[in-house]
């Protein structure tokens, strides 16, 4: 590294592509790893968490980091591929440092939502400044912000109770929900509970749907029931259905009676499945049209954000009611073949509907088994009068697939 005297706002450099010496990208920049200091010791540089490809998070020791700049942070050596685990005397300075309450050297009561790091004669990383912004006062008024020496404010380190999570927050508002998960998995229970908290119900049911079910229980354990409920209503029908069994069975009726009486219905037919079934495994909620829509109709749809890349792969066509269970079903319009058309072709024109669908008690290997013959990312499940009961995708399989407690794995 260079021998310069260097100050850095970890804030400017979190999210940043990290580099090896020949300038291939081996992952990202999510936290800086400090000691847990007492008394008056700076806390210490100890290495980079960075995310690798597939999720899995790392640590580079910072005697490996050869460049820490805002443009790139360059890294020599092997990479040790090994689940990163934060041991107790450890901070973790953007998700567990950020949003602490900090007392000032007058004696007025701050929130912390940034730390600079400084590099030493020695070479060594070191905790040098904070940026801090005063307690608003009771009339809601934004208090001022400063930029003060590590030493000048107390209680930085101090176990903390209720200290909230926005500054963190923004740092992850740019990521996606499995990466926000990831993150979330590495912290403690009380730090997790502090974050979900403060997250919008949409944004709070995306990341859950892509966490363990230990900690999916964990965090909606801690929620209002009301909240709770909305949150639920938030996720997919199938994940929602997931989660509620496992809760215990008077918090799970609790939570079913306080959402909408259309979600819930959804979700207490999803119960009643077996896991490892099609009707287990589906969600309640594809792209359905009736015969008479438009091509142009279809792709409307499918452009829709929200809707994951396996349900925008085909639009289901059935006769009316269009919600689940549906009228007969009548067959399935693939992306490919929507975009050969012209716009103004009715969708019924196009189906494809001579596969034998499967009911709702097929199997896990007959789903698989069905995806791969015909190389689909999603298929239709249907009961024995024909209705469309929902849709399995992929993503869906392989959940069941993998080996138990995979998304533990990072």
């Amino acid at each position: 590294m260079s021998t310069s005297v260097q100050r850095i706002f970890l804030s400017r450099i979190i999210g940043q592509s990290v580099y090896d010496p020949a300038g291939d990208k081996v992952g990202k920049l999510r936290d800086v790893l400090l000691t847990a200091s007492i008394g008056s010791k700076q806390p210490r540089v100890l290495g980079l968490v960075v995310e690798v490809l597939g999720r899995r998070r790392v640590f580079v020791p910072i005697g490996r980091v050869t460049s820490i700049n805002t443009g790139s942070i360059i890294i020599t050596g092997v990479l040790n591929l090994r689940r990163f685990e934060k041991r107790r005397s450890e901070l973790l300075a953007i998700h567990e440092l950020l949003d602490r309450e900090v007392t000032l050297p007058e004696g007025a009561k701050a929130t912390l939502y940034d730390i600079a790091i400084e590099q030493q004669a020695r070479r060594d990383w070191l905790v040098s400044s904070v940026a801090v912004v005063e307690n608003g006062s009771r009339f809601g008024r934004r208090g001022a912000s400063h930029v003060l020496d590590w030493s000048d404010v107390s209680g930085l380190l101090a176990e903390q109770v209720g200290q909230g999570a926005t500054h963190l927050l923004a740092t992850l508002d740019d990521m996606r929900p499995t990466d926000v998960a990831n993150a979330l998995r590495d912290l403690t229970p009380k730090r997790r509970t502090e974050i979900a908290l403060e997250l919008g119900d949409e944004r709070l049911a995306s990341v859950l749907e892509e966490l363990p079910e230990r900690i999916q229980v964990e965090i909606l354990s801690v929620l209002d029931v009301n909240r709770g409920a909305d949150v639920l209503e938030q996720m997919s029908p199938d994940d929602a259905a997931d989660l509620i069994n496992e809760l215990p069975a008077q918090a799970a009726e609790e939570l079913l009676s306080r959402m909408e009486p259309s979600e819930a219905e959804d979700v207490r037919r999803l119960m009643t499945y077996e896991e490892r079934t099609a009707g287990g495994m589906m969600t309640t909620e594809p792209v359905i049209l009736p015969p008479d829509a438009t091509i142009a109709d279809a792709l409307a749809l499918v452009r829709e954000p929200e809707l994951i890349p396996a349900l925008a792969t085909m639009v289901y066509v059935c006769r009316p009611p269009i919600e689940t269970p549906t009228g007969r079903f009548l067959g399935v319009a693939h992306l490919q073949a929507l975009l050969r058309e012209p716009p103004s072709t009715l969708i019924g024109a196009i189906l494809d509907n001579d596969i034998d669908w499967p009911r709702p008690g097929a199997s896990l290997a007959d789903v698989a088994n069905l995806l791969a013959a015909y190389n689909l990312v999603a298929l239709p499940v249907v009961d024995e009068n024909q209705r469309l009961l929902g849709a399995v995708t992929i993503d869906d399989v392989l959940d069941h697939l993998l080996p138990e407690g995979w998304r533990d794995r990072g």
